[in-house]
């Protein structure tokens, strides 16, 4: 069962209207690293863990991101302003203008619309949290992106907010990550002669060692006691 809290999770304001700015922040409400993509990849995923700590964990992030979705369309919609004026609008931008009266879609920052193919699951929990980290780290780096491009502070201090989120998301998938050792895909982990070796197949060779003074991967021996 869900509910609708009508506070905001965090405060949101915007200096003034900067339209062309709302359709760069597009990208993080129907894109494919953005909010609407994680609160449905975390949510699809939980249906079928196990581990109920584990699934409150993924539910209970996915809860967050779907406010992360509405304060994301609240700050689109504060930034589009009041005025239709479509000979000024950008790429991904357009549709605002003559289909939605400015109301945020689900699209990226080109207008794309969003599409399931954004949401991994796999059914397999080790790789559905990997999958999540990787999300979440994403998801940090288009925030940063955005982060630069924009001297609106009261943009800024939402961007902020939601950045120290998916850090929080991104340390809680990795603690989750270390609880599920030698289950799923991670059973009999490396076991194989073929899980040690190292194939140099950059040529001219040795420029790995020359230009980094690292060495190639080293790999520990396989438990004797897996099988």
């Amino acid at each position: 069962m869900f509910k609708h809290e009508k506070k905001l999770l965090s405060e949101v304001r915007v200096d003034r209207p900067n339209p062309n700015y709302a359709a760069m922040l597009q990208e993080q409400l129907g894109g494919p690293q953005g909010e609407l993509k994680a609160a449905l990849q975390y949510m699809s995923q939980s249906f079928r863990i196990k581990d109920l700590a584990i699934k409150d964990l993924f539910l209970d992030i996915a809860s967050e991101e779907l406010s992360h979705m509405e304060m994301v369309a609240t700050t689109i919609n504060m930034l589009n302003g009041h005025d239709l004026n479509a000979q000024n609008a950008t790429i991904g931008n357009i549709e605002a203008h003559v289909l939605t009266g400015l109301s945020p879609m689900l699209t990226n920052a080109s207008g794309q619309l969003w599409t399931a193919g954004y949401v991994n699951c796999t059914g397999d929990l080790p790789a559905d949290i990997l999958s999540n980290i990787a999300a979440e780290q994403r998801a940090k780096v288009v925030y940063e992106y955005l982060h630069r491009q924009i001297n609106d502070k009261g943009v800024r201090d939402t961007i902020d907010f939601l950045l120290n989120r998916e850090e929080a998301h991104n340390t809680m998938f990795r603690e989750a990550f270390n609880k599920i050792q030698d289950t799923g895909s991670l059973k009999d982990w490396g076991v194989t002669k073929d899980s040690k070796l190292y194939f140099d197949l950059s040529t001219p060779g040795k420029h790995f060692d020359e230009v980094n003074n690292a060495q190639p991967p080293s790999f520990n021996e396989p438990n004797p006691g897996k099988h």
